[in-house]
């Protein structure tokens, strides 16, 4: 989403107990979306999670790809417009 524009910046930041990738649409804002992955939640609801602008959690799974569907249908969405 960086190559098509959408996102100008991303960052990674880790803790010991959660690894976390944030997309920024400008650099001085809030992130745009987070993925975080917490090893602790892997056998309750999952260890990855898609986490809004809001900080509302959008999806969270076991596994990333499933995880990652709403910004490939958005990126989708991108492409084709």
């Amino acid at each position: 989403m960086v190559a098509a524009g959408h996102w100008r910046d991303y960052g990674l930041w880790f803790d010991a107990d959660v690894a976390v990738f944030a997309a920024f649409r400008r650099t001085a804002e809030q992130p745009d979306v987070r993925i975080e992955k917490r090893p602790q939640l892997q056998l309750k609801q999952g260890a990855f999670a898609l986490v809004s602008q809001h900080g509302m959690v959008v999806k969270r799974g076991h596994e990333l790809h499933g995880v990652l569907a709403p910004l490939e249908r958005r990126l989708m969405r991108l492409v084709r417009d």
